[in-house]
């Protein structure tokens, strides 16, 4: 878990893409600090509307970098204007908005929410949270991995399942509270009920679904491992419920199996294949998210290769890229890394084939018609959706339509910007 200090310039559309990687932050277990002194990672969110702005920028980046671990740029200058942080000598990971939380997360099993610091306890889990119309339920702690390369085992230790019931207990009182989307969190939701002997992700599932109201429920990582077990089973609780998001994030981290033997992921790049087929033969659409470690100390070209191979063939729609970076304590930082302009290269080819596989897939949704449940208010009049798959459609001049957070309404895909939809009422 990190401890980080956030800062935003520029316009209010700046100021709502903080809001939802804050969001994202938070539900992974991540720790806000009053200023970069006590943060483990900083987060510039630029602007680079004018050239005093660009040079504004350059000069903060420059003082952050000298008084934080690690500096993450984003935001308009970043995309726009990128290399000139390295053409400052700023040392800073820069990246695009959805790429943050990732970035700050460095390739580790989330923490949800309430277990930032604390060790497993037995007394029920953490407590579920309610931000808006979305409640974030936090249905175990900890997980049955051991990477290499992640910190975050050493805060949480083993899995620890509170009972269906109790979890069950906990969902129901998120929608009577007024929730219209329940966030399925933990390091790794796959391997929901191990420690009790079985693993009970689909039975937890169905049992909420079961819960009278009309909301939408999305589940949180879950390693390949732990999902190819109960694929079968996941994958019918997933075709059978409309309350579900057809949506599963399982983060693969490499295309090579040698990389992923170094990692000590437990799975091989098959078994992920296998969930990524099964999920087609039960489902008519649905959305694979991602994740991958570009640069890890023993990932050759040709690993990287397999990588970009992978990518391409299950063209999943959302992807986390991360660079590696050495994490203090674990296994990983006591190989010897690859060099910074290697990883750099690697990280611009996996982000490259990201963005034409993300961009197609959002392509093909423009002429559609989806019913999308509107989660938070956007910029401007907007509001920010999600459709049956999980995908993000904004519709703008939203009050004209009379469309505000926890609202369900019937859209046609008019556009995209690469990265999600844009939608208007039918």
């Amino acid at each position: 878990m990190a401890r980080y200090h956030i800062e935003t310039y520029g316009c209010t559309a700046n100021r709502g893409e903080s809001r939802e990687i804050e969001r994202t932050l938070r539900d992974a277990g991540h720790e806000r600090v009053g200023g970069p002194a006590g943060a483990d990672v900083a987060i510039l969110n630029t602007c680079t509307v004018v050239e005093k702005t660009e040079r504004n920028m350059l000069r903060r980046a420059a003082e952050l970098e000298s008084e934080v671990p690690e500096l993450i740029v984003t935001g308009c200058m970043a995309l726009a204007q990128g290399g000139e942080f390295e053409t400052a000598d700023v040392n800073a990971r820069v990246v695009g908005w959805d790429e943050v939380p990732g970035a700050v997360r460095n390739g580790e099993c989330p923490t949800p929410v309430g277990t930032a610091g604390t060790t497993n306890t037995g007394a029920g889990g953490p407590e579920p949270v309610l931000d808006g119309v979305v409640g974030i339920l936090p249905i175990a702690r900890g997980c049955m991995s051991d990477c290499s390369y992640c910190i975050t085992k050493r805060a949480t230790g083993k899995i620890d399942s509170p009972p269906i019931v109790e979890n069950v207990r906990k969902a129901r009182a998120l929608v009577h509270a007024g929730a219209k989307e329940l966030r399925i969190t933990g390091q790794d939701t796959g391997v929901y009920g191990w420690d009790e002997g079985e693993r009970k992700l689909h039975e937890l599932l169905d049992r909420i679904c079961a819960i009278e109201g009309d909301f939408r429920v999305r589940v949180g990582m879950a390693n390949p491992k732990g999902v190819h077990g109960i694929r079968e089973e996941l994958a019918r609780v997933f075709a059978d419920n409309e309350k579900l998001y057809n949506f599963l994030h399982a983060p693969v981290q490499s295309g090579s199996d040698e990389v992923l033997g170094a990692m000590r992921r437990q799975h091989q790049v098959r078994e992920f294949e296998e969930v990524v087929e099964t999920f087609d033969r039960h489902l008519d659409h649905w959305t694979l998210a991602t994740d991958f470690i570009v640069g890890f100390p023993t990932e050759t070209d040709t690993d990287h290769e397999r990588s970009l191979a992978l990518l391409r063939e299950s063209e999943p729609e959302k992807i986390n890229v991360t660079r590696f970076s050495k994490r203090p304590g674990t296994d990983a930082a006591d190989m010897k890394g690859l060099g910074g302009t290697l990883k750099k290269e690697r990280s611009k080819a996996m982000t490259d084939a990201k963005m034409a596989t993300v961009g197609a897939a959002h392509e093909e949704m423009v002429g559609t018609e989806h019913e999308v449940l509107a989660v938070e208010a956007g910029t401007g009049e907007s509001v920010k959706c999600y459709d049956e798959a999980y995908r993000q459609v904004v519709v703008q001049g939203a009050s004209e339509y009379g469309i505000e957070p926890g609202d369900f309404a019937d859209v046609e895909i008019t556009s995209h910007n690469t990265v999600y939809a844009f939608g208007e009422p039918v």
